[in-house]
């Protein structure tokens, strides 16, 4: 099984530094994206968002089944 990443989290000083700034209006400005990323990575929002239940609903009951036990013997069992 795969461990999950976290994300490394800021230690007092940063978030107060950060703060500190966004009071005084110089918060520092985000990088900006491709518009040509922007685009795809919206579509590929979209489509994840949609695409497990869209998926489900094409599935019969069976099918559905016989996925939980492939996924529920990978999980738990090597």
């Amino acid at each position: 099984m795969t461990t999950k990443k976290t994300n490394p989290r800021k230690d007092f000083s940063q978030v107060a530094h950060g703060i500190f700034q966004k009071a005084i209006g110089e918060a520092p400005q985000e990088p900006e994206i491709d518009p040509k990323k922007k685009a795809a990575i919206e579509s590929g929002r979209r489509g994840g968002i949609k695409g497990g239940a869209e998926r489900a609903k094409k599935l019969t009951a069976e099918e559905r089944s016989e996925i939980a036990k492939m996924a529920a013997a990978r999980r738990w069992g090597k």
